[in-house]
C-alpha cells in the first residue's frame, strides 16, 4: 500500500496584474520561488507557504478576498516584513478572538492575515 501525503490547502487569489503581484510577493514578502508563471496564472512559494494567483479584471474580487496563514513562525515574518518596509503592514497584536495577528493588503487589495495562538500573558 502506498501512503499519500496529508492534504494541503492552497489559496487561489485574484490578481489585477500578475507581473505586479509577482514583484510584490517576491520582492517584498520573500516568495522568491516561482513555481509557475504565465499570462493567466502564477504560483509562488516561500517554504512552506505556497500561493496561487489568477488574472482578473474585477478589482472588487481582490478587495473581498483573504487568506489566513497560521503558525509559530509568524513572529519572524512580521519582524522581517517590518524591516523590509512592507506597505500596509499592521501591528502584531492579540485580537479579541484570542489570536495574535497582523495583516497586509497586497497592491490589489487581497488581505493576508497571519496569526498564532498567543503565549501566556501576551497582549
Amino acid at each position: 500500500m502506498t501512503t499519500r501525503p496529508d492534504p494541503e490547502v492552497l489559496p487561489i487569489l485574484p490578481s489585477l496584474d500578475l507581473a505586479e503581484t509577482h514583484a510584490f510577493y517576491g520582492g517584498k514578502l520573500g516568495f522568491d520561488q516561482t513555481v509557475y508563471a504565465d499570462d493567466a496564472y502564477l504560483i509562488v512559494r516561500r517554504d512552506p507557504i505556497e500561493l496561487h494567483f489568477w488574472k482578473t479584471d474585477d478589482r472588487s474580487l481582490c478587495e473581498r478576498t483573504a487568506v489566513y496563514i497560521r503558525g509559530g513562525a509568524v513572529d519572524t515574518l512580521h519582524a522581517e516584513f517590518a524591516a523590509r518596509g512592507v506597505p500596509r503592514l499592521s501591528a502584531f497584536t492579540v485580537r479579541p478572538w484570542d489570536m495574535k495577528e497582523f495583516t497586509i493588503h497586497d497592491p490589489h487589495g487581497n488581505l493576508l492575515r497571519f496569526g498564532r495562538i498567543p503565549l501566556e500573558g501576551e497582549s
